[in-house]
């Protein structure tokens, strides 16, 4: 993988809250959610991750990469950059 979404850089920049308010069990305190599983398990944490990113979608968060390796080097990628890949997930429409 040489590009992905830092989670907690994206829950900073939509929340505003500083990187200290972005470890997961606060991440997910201020979302009213309880930290499912083992903590540092690398399962439960992805499952823990994905419920953060489920819940900053349906706020209205357009997650984007932000991050990525160049030549060996962790680079950030700027916000104004052009989104790539598929458009973010919808959540479903239920018809009446």
């Amino acid at each position: 993988a040489k590009k992905w979404i830092n989670i907690r850089k994206s829950y900073g920049n939509f929340y505003k809250v500083p990187r200290t308010q972005t470890k997961l069990t606060i991440m997910l305190e201020k979302l009213g959610m309880n930290y499912d599983g083992r903590p540092h398990s690398g399962l439960d944490d992805s499952k823990n991750i994905a419920r953060i990113a489920i819940r900053m979608l349906q706020d209205g968060c357009e997650l984007r990469v932000n991050e990525r390796m160049h030549a060996g080097q962790l680079m950030t990628v700027s916000s104004a950059a052009p989104l790539e890949g598929a458009p973010a997930p919808q959540m479903p429409r239920y018809r009446n």
